[in-house]
């Protein structure tokens, strides 16, 4: 009973939620008004149950003095700090919380933050950008067009000259290191600028690179984000129809038997 009750009012609601979706009626809208009230109750008593389960965590963790368990310290006076000056003062603009924790501690951390991941993903950049394959290579020169073409150097720098540049890096590194792939990228690239050059009568179009990174932005890249997106949203209705129908148990907390 402790699992069949669960997955029957989880049918019963996913169904519901599903009809009064597609069923434009005063009565489903005042379902859905009503299950969002439950929901924000229900958020509340998660809410609670959560900061105890943080809290209990926490506590084990200093008295048992696992690793980094004066992190814990940090936590937890953090969590006493910030609750006990928001329910004294409140949270809008110009109490405490706002001007003290949020203005001066909280924006600067996550400032700091982001300068600390700008050298992560550096790093990343460097280790994935390595054309060892074609798509590898294609990768390579549409990151040097988009991140050249959104600094200022790059609003000087015409489209045509940058590519034959990157070309002849490219003829260079694929003798040096002797790699297929650069080789074959190279290749690629000189057949798509005679392309270019045999559709522009000859004439080298007046094309920056800014110009040429915000199509790489709004045409391929948008189409690979939207394909992405399409996977996504496929992917949640099939995980949400498998919890509806009692297929996928795991949120019950003993696995699927």
């Amino acid at each position: 009973m402790r699992r069949n009750i669960p997955l029957a009012i989880c049918l019963t609601m996913g169904v519901a939620m599903m009809v009064q979706f597609f069923v434009p009626h005063p009565a489903s809208v005042a379902f859905y008004d009503l299950t969002t009230k439950w929901v924000r109750i229900v958020g509340a008593f998660a809410l609670v149950l959560g900061t105890g389960s943080l809290v209990m965590y926490h506590i084990d963790k200093l008295q048992r003095r696992r690793t980094g368990w004066y992190y814990s310290i940090v936590t937890l006076t953090a969590a006493a700090a910030t609750s006990v000056i928001g329910l004294g003062w409140g949270v809008k603009p110009g109490s405490p919380l706002q001007d003290i924790i949020f203005s001066n501690l909280l924006v600067p951390l996550n400032a700091s933050m982001f300068a600390i991941l700008a050298f992560y993903m550096a790093s990343a950049a460097y280790r994935a950008f390595r054309a060892r394959t074609k798509e590898a290579a294609l990768l390579l020169v549409a990151a040097f067009v988009v991140m050249l073409g959104m600094v200022p150097i790059g609003a000087n720098v015409p489209f045509f000259w940058f590519m034959v540049v990157v070309n002849v890096a490219l003829l260079v590194a694929g003798f040096v290191t002797r790699s297929k792939a650069l080789l074959i990228g190279a290749g690629a690239l000189v057949v798509g600028l005679l392309a270019w050059l045999g559709f522009s009568g000859f004439k080298v179009p007046p094309l920056m690179l800014p110009d040429t990174a915000e199509w790489v932005l709004s045409v391929p890249n948008m189409a690979a984000k939207r394909a992405i997106q399409f996977g996504i949203a496929l992917g949640g209705i099939a995980t949400a129809l498998k919890v509806i129908l009692g297929i996928e148990r795991g949120w019950l907390g003993g696995g699927k038997q």
